[in-house]
């Protein structure tokens, strides 16, 4: 430094102390600058105290000399000390220079810029509040400084400061909060330590709402949470936990809405540290059960991320229970927002996004991911989606039925799905088509295929919700308005065509009380639908037919109308082209009929054949029950039509008997054995009314080898009594002469169609045969 230089007011000798590689003479020399400035201050001449400050900056603390900065700022410490209360009027010339000495190499001269800045700050105090982010700026660098001591030197500084803060109530938030942000995402850790201890103080003075800018910090908050410092994510444990409870407190005033989505990435954030991940997505997951607790409807738009981020976690085990219970507790309050006047928003006008008409199809895949996209603000989370309202400012709530929807589906499809999470899709399936009917039914074509694909799940509980939900669609009133004309486009995925009724003229229908198909009020027509598709996968799946068969259609005549049931499938059965499955699903059909305790209601229905609806049903089962002859003659039995069981046995005797023929007789006489068939039994006892009974018992008992079932059978018709020690009337006539039998039941036209079916099973048998002898040969027509 040219020490010839006039440094006025200041003399050559403090130029010169202040110079000196020593710090007692630079002490000496600042003691002399500040008895200078108070003499200026006596005098009020702010223009030499002004001309002190710009020498002793622009001379010294920003020379190129090492010496001459450390001088510089023990120069601007001694004239804020000098200066008192009167060290407002000249903070930024203060303050500045030595921020400046806050990027110097030395840390010598860092500590010493450190040290300089403590004591203009102390003299300052709530002065320094205007000047409050370039010097939060500057210690937030020196923070994460290498040197230990420019680190305690910033401590030092830090609490003076955060003492400042709290005792004054002129704390500019509004032009903090910026930065606060900007610096809320540095990796350092004694960065992200010491922002997260100025939001933990700031949030504890009562006269600044940080609550109200947390949606522009909440995002920095949940990385820092994800530090590797166990202080550090106790400390943001803490500063979230506070926010919480405030948030509790003062729900109406929450930004509820802006922090949706932040929560929604958080919520499925993934990271290599499954510590942090777990405590990051624990975090994020009870915030996000508390704001769909409080905020109500309000989170409804943001439906298809929550569900996005809360569906994967119900499928989690007990290491990660907390997380699940909270994703379970979160599932449930946001299905309960869910309700009928999300069904009628369309239909009022009151809905922003654009009405789709009745009968087209839903949203693209396109239009639907234009609304899901990550935080821009978030590093690493592109590929997590969440859904963003089309207008935050809108008054009007709704439900983004759309994408909820896809992402149910998705989860649907994934084959990596776990039990859990499909059983809470399939809920929510449910829910929605109680809930929303008539927009559900437009998603209707777009989810049956994935409904019926599930029915082959392994649990049965997921079975049991699948089951649930095609029960409400092919029973719901919403189905009957425009499931007939939009089911057509299905891209081939599945056939969804209603069975044609069959004319009265057709030969294989006979009378016309089999002539409709079963309709009552509480059926649409995607009942056929279902019917005819649950058929197909069963003929396509037989593993699924052996295993799961009789479950699924005991739990549909639970859903369902098991009339229905029984009484569309036969009419699907009887125009089925594949005999084998027919037969094989007839004997499905029919031990379930007989055995099941669902299907008691319809069994006392078809005991009786006094009602012309009995009859119906009878005629209807009986067609497509002659693909297999001993069900038909358990359907007799069941019917008591005893004397029809004797003429369908009589013509056993023109059928291939087989193997599996005879191990179905077998079944039948143990089923005759059961509690199911105890009426008959005791029907035995009266010989002259039923003598027919007791020759179609005769004739299965001809039909058996000398079997088990041979002996059971034979035991039991030993047991047939004396007709002449039974007989109590003398004029008394046979019951089934007595027995008024329907006229609309044409048995003779029923024995027709029972030898035309039976002669196209034997014709199939025989081409088989055929061609199994003949491979190579072709079959000539």
């Amino acid at each position: 430094m040219n020490t010839e230089k006039d440094f006025s007011p200041l003399t050559p000798n403090i130029v010169r102390a202040l110079n000196d590689k020593l710090y007692e003479k630079r002490k000496v020399a600042a003691l002399e600058i500040e008895k200078l400035v108070r003499e200026f201050v006596a005098q009020n001449n702010s223009t030499q105290i002004r001309h002190v400050i710009q020498i002793l900056a622009s001379e010294f603390a920003l020379s190129q000399h090492p010496h001459s900065r450390k001088g510089g700022l023990i120069g601007l410490a001694a004239c804020s000390i000098a200066l008192g209360k009167d060290s407002g009027l000249y903070l930024k010339e203060l303050i500045e220079p030595v921020l400046t000495c806050f990027n110097d190499s030395d840390s010598r001269l860092r500590y010493y810029a450190c040290e300089a800045l403590y004591n203009i700050v102390k003299v300052a105090r709530g002065a320094v509040l205007p000047h409050f982010n370039v010097l939060f700026d500057g210690l937030s660098k020196l923070a994460a400084d290498p040197d230990p001591n420019v680190k305690s030197g910033s401590e030092l500084l830090d609490r003076l400061l955060k003492d400042i803060v709290t005792e004054s109530n002129k704390f500019d938030l509004v032009a903090f909060v910026p930065l606060l942000r900007e610096r809320i995402y540095s990796n350092n850790q004694y960065a992200r330590q010491f922002i997260i201890s100025w939001i933990l103080v700031l949030e504890s003075v009562p006269d600044i709402n940080l609550l109200d800018y947390l949606p522009e910090i909440l995002d920095g908050l949940f990385q820092i949470l994800g530090d590797s410092s166990k202080e550090i994510r106790r400390t943001c444990e803490v500063v979230l936990g506070e926010f919480l409870k405030e948030i509790k407190k003062t729900p109406s005033s929450v930004k509820f809405a802006e922090m949706a989505n932040i929560l929604v990435i958080h919520c499925q954030v993934s990271d290599e540290s499954k510590l942090t991940n777990d405590l990051i997505q624990l975090t994020a997951m009870t915030w996000m059960r508390e704001f769909i607790q409080l905020a109500g409807r309000v989170v409804l738009p943001y439906s298809s991320g929550i569900l996005t981020a809360v569906l994967p976690c119900l499928s989690y085990d007990d290491r990660k229970k907390s997380t699940k219970e909270a994703a379970s507790a979160c599932n449930h309050s946001l299905m309960k927002l869910v309700t009928p006047e999300d069904d009628e928003e369309e239909e009022e006008g009151q809905v922003n996004e654009t009405p789709t008409q009745e009968g087209s199809p839903p949203k693209t895949q396109e239009e639907i991911s234009n609304s899901l996209n990550a935080s821009q603000d978030s590093v690493g989370f592109s590929n997590i989606s969440f859904f963003t309202p089309t207008s935050a400012d809108r008054t009007q709530v709704t439900l983004d039925l759309d994408g909820i929807v896809q992402v149910l589906d998705r989860h649907l499809h994934d084959s990596s799905t776990g039990m859990m999470t499909r059983i809470a899709v399939l809920k929510w399936l449910y829910h929605l088509y109680i809930k929303t009917p008539r927009k559900m039914f437009r998603h209707t074509d777009s989810l049956f295929p994935m409904l019926l694909k599930t029915l082959s799940d392994e649990s049965d509980e997921v079975i049991l919700k699948d089951l649930e939900v095609l029960a409400e669609i092919a029973s719901s009133p919403a189905g009957q308005t425009d499931a007939a004309g939009s089911c057509d486009n299905n891209d081939g995925k599945s056939e969804l065509q209603v069975p044609v009724p069959a004319q009265p003229g057709d030969p294989a229908v006979g009378s016309k009380v089999a002539d409709s198909s079963p309709s009552t009020p509480s059926m649409n027509s995607y009942f056929y639908k279902f019917m005819i598709n649950l058929l197909k996968r069963f003929s396509l799946e037989r593993k699924l037919l052996e295993n799961r068969g009789a479950f699924i259609i005991r739990q549909l005549c639970l859903l369902l109308h098991a009339e229905n049931i029984f009484h569309s499938m036969a009419d699907i059965l009887l125009k089925e082209e594949d005999l084998k499955f027919a037969s094989t699903m007839v004997q499905t059909l029919n031990t379930i009929l007989l055995t099941s305790a669902e299907l008691f209601q319809l069994r006392n229905q078809l005991k009786d054949l006094r009602t012309q609806e009995s009859c119906a049903l009878f005629c209807c089962l009986y067609r497509s029950w002659c693909h297999n002859p001993v069900a038909t003659v358990s359907l007799c039995f069941l019917t008591q039509n005893y004397r029809h069981a004797y003429d369908l046995i009589q013509k056993f005797g023109d059928l291939e008997v087989t193997v599996d023929f005879l191990m179905e007789v077998d079944k039948l006489v143990q089923l005759i054995e059961s509690p199911i068939f105890t009426y008959l039994r005791l029907q035995l006892l009266d010989v002259e009314n039923n003598p027919y009974l007791i020759k179609a018992l005769y004739g299965l008992l001809m039909l058996l080898p000398q079997s088990q079932a041979f002996q059971l059978l034979s035991h039991r018709l030993r047991c047939v009594p004396n007709p002449e020690l039974m007989r109590t009337l003398p004029d008394s006539k046979p019951l089934e002469s007595r027995r008024t039998t329907p006229s609309h039941v044409n048995y003779r036209e029923l024995l027709q169609h029972f030898d035309r079916v039976q002669s196209k099973h034997l014709e199939v048998r025989h081409q088989r045969a055929g061609r199994a002898e003949h491979p190579d040969r072709k079959l000539v027509l």
